[in-house]
């Protein structure tokens, strides 16, 4: 099982930015320096929940900044980009990054409406969106003269420069929120990256994942590479103590939270408008919203009792977010460096 660590830094005030930009830049560094397998990024906009808003820019700075690690989106919301713009930076970030780029995928975000309005875009045809510059995007890679008519795009390109240095292009892999997503990946023959989900919503979906390839003609060993790329998320906080990583993790986790929903709480009381129904009062959480499912805190050895769970359950990698809301860089680097001493040897071991 392979470890990442996602950069999903916060930003609560426009005039810490700037500081958080550059303490995430810090900690990209260290996650190379320690050997995390991954570093991925995220995408969200006008909301400070994630401070350096584009994962395209982003990666093209941690391309130089750092030297070994792959550089993955979780995702780039394909929905906001022009498929070519995005063909050509990505080529260029895989020549930089000499082919460590991870083309994670998604549609666009299922809970902003404000990302889409901010882009002049229906958030009804993000999906719609998302299919067509994909196929545009992997048509573009290709380095030949091509046009494509559609619903969005009318495009007549003579020549894709620079070309990928990854061949015929960068690995490409999709998210899914839910089952449904998960199956639409799996009848492709994809693999796929899981968003928060409890244990036993994670089992299912890997059970129903293999089932599903197996039903498509792949045999045993074609099922395990697909596993073998395919991650799930969770947010990790190691510390020297159960209690210390409790006293530290839990109000971060929970303030994060509260911060993510607000804007989108703001909007929907000044439009009235959401992409999902907002919950009625009493309503129970989402998993991603409840420690018990999405955060794994504590010692060294907690931390690898809990992950061992995971591993047991078959996945390829973990995307483990170690920044939490307003949890602050010195905090993190503790953490980032005793789950690469301590807890990833153990688990390697067994």
């Amino acid at each position: 099982m392979k470890f990442s660590n996602f950069l999903f830094p916060e930003s609560r005030d426009p005039a810490d930015d700037n500081r958080v930009i550059d303490e995430t830049l810090r900690e990209a560094r260290l996650s190379d320096e320690l050997g995390f397998e991954v570093i991925w990024l995220a995408e969200h906009h006008f909301d400070g929940i994630c401070a350096y808003v584009d994962p395209i820019s982003f990666a093209a700075a941690l391309a130089v900044a750092t030297k070994r690690a792959k550089i993955g989106f979780a995702v780039a919301q394909m929905s906001l980009h022009h498929p070519i713009r995005i063909a050509e930076q990505l080529a260029l970030i895989d020549n930089i990054s000499k082919g460590r780029l991870i083309v994670g995928l998604g549609r666009g975000t299922a809970y902003n409406i404000y990302d889409y309005q901010g882009y002049g875009l229906d958030h009804t045809e993000a999906q719609a969106r998302f299919e067509e510059a994909e196929a545009i995007m992997f048509q573009a890679w290709r380095g030949q003269q091509f046009q494509h008519h559609g619903r969005f795009w009318d495009i007549k390109l003579p020549m894709l420069r620079p070309r990928p240095f990854t061949q015929p292009h960068p690995f490409v892999i999709r998210s899914a929120s839910s089952e449904e997503g998960m199956l639409h990946i799996a009848r492709q023959g994809r693999p796929f990256m899981m968003n928060v989900q409890s244990n036993e919503v994670t089992r299912h979906r890997m059970e129903l994942y293999r089932r599903t390839l197996r039903e498509l003609g792949f045999d045993d060993a074609a099922v395990v590479r697909n596993v073998e790329q395919c991650w799930v998320w969770r947010n990790v906080f190691v510390a020297e103590t159960d209690a210390e990583a409790e006293r530290i993790a839990v109000p971060a986790f929970e303030a994060m939270h509260e911060h993510r929903s607000a804007m989108r709480q703001r909007v929907y009381e000044e439009q009235g408008v959401s992409i999902v129904p907002m919950p009625p009062p009493g309503t129970a959480p989402a998993a991603r919203m409840v420690v018990e499912h999405s955060l794994i805190y504590g010692s060294p050895a907690t931390v690898t009792e809990r992950l061992a769970q995971v591993a047991a359950i078959g996945v390829g990698g973990v995307i483990m977010q170690f920044r939490l809301g307003p949890m602050s860089y010195d905090d993190v680097a503790q953490s980032l460096t005793l789950f690469m001493h301590q807890v990833a040897p153990e688990i390697a071991d067994r």
